[in-house]
């Protein structure tokens, strides 16, 4: 799912003070970054999509720079990472949560970090909770924002449920699916697996006529929550487009390959300091996926903004401030 930072303008002309790209294995590249103080405390952002990349670095000013040491990448196939999934012959086999997990421990040990404070946003929140629950030790802290776990019934909320909301638009959705000759009939089978199907097609037509129907969906189902319905700027990059509808539908098909489901190992991070902060008017991804989370989280804190949907400038406050307090644990 796509989210808007709302200083990426700004940051267009600034460079990090170190980047690079890492060779993780698979024949695969990662692009890193970093920002702040060598010396400050550790912390990790992971971008939300899968395939939204980091955009312009907006998400360096959720911290206090003087303090902490931002590290950023984009996630396999997407954005600078190669190779790019845009391309018909890069597989996706290789391209999963566990080995986005097994990157950012390479990424870690390559750039010498013993524990981070990590940072999740809308599918990177889900990558957040997967790694921390894997990694438990090299995590000190977790700040998830527009909170998700990618579990089977957010999928079908997202890509059909929803659609209760917006029936005209759902509708051109799924017609698009079911006049595509693949065999797809609505409530027989998922949309989203008949996407996928399409968004690996050997004909590009059918690629970019899928990715089209997506992206629109996409720009649909946010539009209550950030107050109008906007044409996302990113779509008209090709390449952007095709890898994210790629990505998404892959990942989303196979439950955000979550197994088991996140919400059933929190004991595993049960004590580690965390700070959930949603929308209540995010209709793509209701708060009761964070209200779930939280309750079986003791280490949490839930923060329910009423006024944002998917991400808001009330909402990006509060996630400032979640890192700010993350950090002086760690300082102070």
């Amino acid at each position: 799912m796509q989210f808007y930072t709302v200083d990426d303008e700004a940051s267009m002309h600034e460079a990090p003070q170190a980047h690079g790209l890492l060779d993780v294995g698979d024949g695969q590249s990662i692009y890193w970054e970093e920002w702040g103080s060598p010396d400050g405390v550790p912390a990790l952002y992971l971008h939300g999509g899968p395939g939204g990349t980091l955009g312009s670095s907006g998400y360096r000013h959720r911290f206090d720079l003087t303090r902490t040491r931002v590290i950023g990448f984009e996630q396999r196939g997407c954005g600078r990472s190669l190779p790019h999934t845009s391309d018909m012959e890069t597989s996706l086999d290789t391209n999963t949560t566990a080995h986005l997990i097994s990157d950012i421990e390479v990424l870690r040990k390559t750039l010498g970090v013993e524990a981070w404070i990590i940072n999740g946003v809308s599918w990177g929140s889900t990558l957040a909770l997967a790694y921390a629950q894997a990694h438990p030790e090299r995590v000190t802290g977790i700040v998830l924002f527009a909170v998700t776990t990618t579990s089977r019934e957010e999928v079908h909320w997202i890509t059909e449920v929803v659609g209760k909301i917006f029936p005209e638009a759902w509708d051109r959705f799924a017609s698009h699916a079911e006049h595509s000759a693949i065999g797809f009939q609505r409530g027989q089978s998922r949309l989203v697996e008949a996407y996928a199907e399409l968004m690996n097609s050997p004909d590009p037509a059918t690629r970019e006529a899928a990715s089209q129907e997506w992206a629109l969906w996409e720009d649909t189902h946010i539009s209550i929550g950030v107050g109008r319905f906007e044409r996302d700027p990113r779509w008209e990059n090709e390449a952007f487009r095709l890898a994210f509808a790629r990505l998404t539908t892959h990942y989303w098909a196979n439950d955000g390959f979550c197994v088991p489901p996140l919400l059933e190992c929190m004991s595993r991070i049960r004590d580690i300091p965390g700070m959930l902060i949603h929308g209540r008017r995010d209709v793509s991804g209701p708060a009761n996926t964070a209200w779930e989370l939280h309750r079986n989280w003791p280490g949490s804190v839930l923060m329910i903004d009423d006024g944002d949907g998917h991400g808001g400038k009330s909402m990006v406050e509060h996630w400032s401030q979640a890192n700010a307090q993350l950090v002086a644990r760690q300082l102070d």
